[in-house]
Formats: C-alpha cells, sequence, structure tokens
C-alpha cells in the first residue's frame, strides 16, 4: 500500500486537529437541514385547523400534528441511539431520501388529486422521519467529536436554529396559507442536494460495531407509538397495550445478550431526575402557537394566517436570539441559574397571555416573545445537563433519549390541548375573569404556565443530585 492510499485510508475524525473543523462543516449542512424540515413543522402547526378544514376532516385535524410527532419521537430515539452503532453516513442518506420522497408525495398528492387527512399525514410522517436524521446526527457530533467548550455553544447555535425555522414557518404558512397550503410540503425538498458534501464531512464510523438490536427498538418504538396514541383517542386499549410492551421491553433488555440500552441505563438516577426535565418542560412545547392562532381567530376576528404569522414570528426570532445566546449566558452564570431564569420566563409568558388575552393582539405578542424567550434559553443548559449524566459511549443513546421524550411528551401536549381547544369543557369561566371562548384559551394557558411552574419545582428539588459528581 503505498504512503498516499494510506493517508487517505485516515479517518480525518481521528485528528484531533482536524476534527473540529470537518464536525463544523458536517454541522453547517446538517443544521440547514434541520430548519428546512422544522420549518415544516412548525407551519403546520399553525395551519392544521385550517388543514382539517379544507380536508374535511375538523375534529381530527390535530392528527396531522400529533402522528408525525410520534415517528418524530420515535425516529428521534433510533437515530440518536444507532450513532453509537452505525455511521452516520448511512443514517443521513437514508434520512434525507425520505425526506424527499414525502415532500414530493404530499405536494403531487395534494395539490393535483383531491386534498385527504391521510395523504397528508402519511406525507408529513415520511418529511418528519426523514428530517429528524439531521438534527439527530448534529447532535451526536456535538456530543462526540467537538471540544466540550464548543459543545454548549453548539447546541445553543441548535436551538436557534429550532426557533428561525420555527419563525419562518409560521410566516410561511401564513403565506402559503392564504395561497396554498399544499406548497409547504416542498420547502425542505432542496436538502437532497446536500448528500454529497455531508458524505465528504461526515464521519466514516460512529458506532461501536456492534449489531444492532433491532428487535429491541422495534418494541421500545411500537409501545411508544400506543402509548401516544392513546393521548390521541382516549382509547384504554392503547394504553394497556403500551404498557404490555414496555413490560416486554423490560424483560427483553434483561435476558438479551446485547441489547442496546441495558437496564443499568434506566438505574442512572441522575439521569432519570434530568430527563423528568425535559418530559415536563417540553410537555407544552408546541402549544403556544396554535393557542396564539386560535385567540387571534376567535377573540380578535383575525382570520387571515398571514396576518398572524406576522406577529407571533416575532416571537420565534426572540427566541432564536436567546437559543443563539445561550451558550454565552451558561458560561457566564451556570446551567442552574440559566434554567431557572429561562423556567421563570415561560411562567410569565404563559400565565401574561391568559390575564392579558383580551388586550389586544400587541400585548399578546409581547407575551408571547416572553415564553419563547424562556424556551430558547431553556434547551442548551437542560440538554447539556441530562447528557451530562451520562458517560460519551452512551452519549447517542442519550440524545436518541432526549429527542424522544421531547417529541412523545410535546406530541402528548398539543395531543391534549388541541383536544380542549375544539371543546367548550373549560368554556365555563376562568381565574383571569375571561368567559366563554376566551375562558377556554385563558384556562388553557393557565395550565401551561402550571405545567412550566411544576418543572422548576422539580428541578429546585433535585438539582443538588442531578449535578452531583457519579
Amino acid at each position: 500500500m503505498t504512503e498516499s492510499t494510506t493517508q487517505a485510508a485516515i479517518d480525518p475524525f481521528e485528528d484531533p486537529e482536524t476534527r473540529n473543523k470537518m464536525a463544523i462543516r458536517a454541522l453547517i449542512f446538517l443544521l440547514i437541514t434541520f430548519i428546512l424540515g422544522t420549518l415544516c413543522i412548525q407551519g403546520f402547526n399553525l395551519v392544521f385547523q385550517q388543514v382539517g378544514k379544507d380536508v374535511g376532516a375538523v375534529q381530527q385535524a390535530s392528527l396531522i400534528t400529533a402522528l408525525p410527532s410520534i415517528v418524530l419521537g420515535i425516529v428521534c430515539f433510533i437515530y440518536g441511539s444507532l450513532g453509537d452503532f452505525v455511521s452516520l453516513k448511512k443514517l443521513v442518506v437514508m434520512g434525507l431520501t425520505v425526506l424527499f420522497i414525502g415532500s414530493i408525495f404530499g405536494f403531487v398528492a395534494n395539490f393535483f388529486f383531491t386534498a385527504n387527512l391521510w395523504t397528508v399525514i402519511i406525507a408529513r410522517v415520511l418529511q418528519t422521519a426523514g428530517e429528524q436524521v439531521a438534527g439527530s446526527a448534529y447532535l451526536v457530533i456535538t456530543t462526540k467529536y467537538l471540544k466540550p467548550s464548543l459543545k454548549v455553544i453548539f447546541f445553543g447555535i441548535f436551538t436557534a436554529g429550532y426557533q428561525v425555522s420555527a419563525a419562518i414557518g409560521v410566516f410561511a404558512a401564513g403565506l402559503l396559507g392564504s395561497i396554498s397550503w399544499q406548497y409547504l410540503f416542498l420547502i425542505p425538498a432542496v436538502t437532497i442536494f446536500f448528500i454529497p458534501v455531508l458524505l465528504r464531512c461526515l464521519p466514516d464510523n460512529s458506532g461501536n460495531g456492534e449489531k444492532v438490536d433491532w428487535v429491541g427498538f422495534t418494541i421500545f418504538g411500537a409501545a411508544t407509538m400506543f402509548l401516544t396514541l392513546f393521548f390521541s383517542y382516549s382509547n384504554w386499549w392503547l394504553c394497556i397495550v403500551a404498557i404490555a410492551m414496555y413490560a416486554m421491553f423490560g424483560v427483553y433488555i434483561s435476558k438479551a445478550k446485547n441489547p442496546f440500552v441495558t437496564p443499568a441505563f434506566f438505574k442512572n438516577t441522575r439521569w432519570i431526575m434530568a430527563i423528568s426535565l425535559i418530559l415536563i418542560f417540553y410537555f407544552t412545547n408546541y402549544c403556544m402557537s396554535p393557542i396564539f392562532n386560535a385567540i387571534c381567530r376567535d377573540v380578535f376576528g383575525i382570520t387571515s394566517s398571514a396576518t398572524v404569522s406576522m406577529h407571533i414570528v416575532w416571537a420565534f426570532l426572540v427566541a432564536a436570539v436567546f437559543g443563539t445566546s445561550s451558550g454565552a449566558i451558561v458560561d457566564k452564570i451556570g446551567r442552574q441559574t440559566t434554567m431557572i431564569i429561562a423556567a421563570c420566563l415561560m411562567i410569565a409568558g404563559f400565565a401574561g397571555c391568559a390575564f392579558i388575552i383580551s388586550s389586544g393582539i400587541i400585548p399578546l405578542t409581547l407575551m408571547a416573545c416572553v415564553f419563547y424567550a424562556g424556551a430558547g434559553l431553556m434547551y442548551s443548559p437542560v440538554v447539556s445537563t441530562v447528557l451530562g449524566t451520562l458517560p460519551n459511549e452512551q452519549s447517542g443513546r442519550g440524545v436518541g433519549m432526549n429527542d424522544l421524550v421531547m417529541s412523545v411528551t410535546a406530541s402528548i401536549g398539543i395531543s391534549i390541548f388541541g383536544g380542549l381547544m375544539s371543546s367548550d369543557s373549560l368554556a365555563g369561566g376562568s381565574l383571569t375573569g375571561a368567559v366563554g371562548r376566551q375562558a377556554v384559551y385563558s384556562n388553557l394557558l393557565l395550565i401551561a404556565a402550571g405545567v412550566a411552574l411544576l418543572g422548576l419545582v422539580v428541578f429546585l428539588v433535585f438539582h443538588k443530585k442531578i449535578y452531583a459528581e457519579k
């Protein structure tokens, strides 16, 4: 073998001097892919009720958001966990291909043919499953390959990218909702052209070479799917099946020779306490935008999605600013103080919206900005806190579990809140003095503030144990 051949065979990720440079190049294109994919998620979050009306399925409209969110949670976990076992190049190529197929199918099936609830959902499921590979690969590379001083910064950039995509998404949804929401499907299709660049920048190997435990992935993913469907349909048999499959998963990992995750993973009490923070804080992650949209429609009489998006977009931009700054803020005041401030901002934003619900769209927008400032500030410290409770060799599974919990808890939250939004069960009155439809939205916002308050209480109770040395 010649010297040049030997050098060509060397993985640049093995060289500390080039590792950060290669990782950052890959992260740029992964972030763009993630932004474009998330743009669709947030766009459909804003207009899912309009889509439901257009396809003649108003009562099932929340499924347009809920079912792709279920898939998002499952593939988040699978993609992140697979980062400990197989090549990221294979995952990225597969993900971007699925994203492209979903984009083209969604547009063609719903634009050139009669729009249908299930063609919308199938396309959104494919898009969601495909785009998340970029997010998971980004987090795995950040956790495994960047030097410690850059990790918190790139976590902050990631959440900033999420919020920027959300801002563009609601703006695009407002604009295209007035023209044809089907065009939303086409936005991330361009990412198929990123594959050649990513193949050059991603590491050849990103795992330990062990055989992938597809049986374990399948059981755990199916259990999560049935659990989330229970909250969407409220059929108890779905809950029973979920519990049975989780029990089966517990028995499986205790007996299997090489499960992808061992029982010891779940016995890490520091991790359990830390992941509970994501479970609580992100329960209402998808709720502000549709509630804001509903208030504008039913309280202020604003029926134009474009007009609504011109206001809520500022909240997402605020979140992007705070997300970008979160790394520097954490370096200055620490993760614990940052998380407390972020939680207080989320509480104040939700509660503030509840109490000024009839004051006008400008005050409502300002309070939404307060909430999203907290949401943007929260991501970097909470994710780094959770991953800090795990050894480096489990970082991929940690990323996967973070994404799973974040997505599933948000999908459960939007299913519950979406159902309550479309009913009058909370219309009897509110602590804020609101009545009728105003009371519905005011009470939902107060409940959301209570969820964020619960997260803050849990953090204050367990923070010393979470940050304790192993």
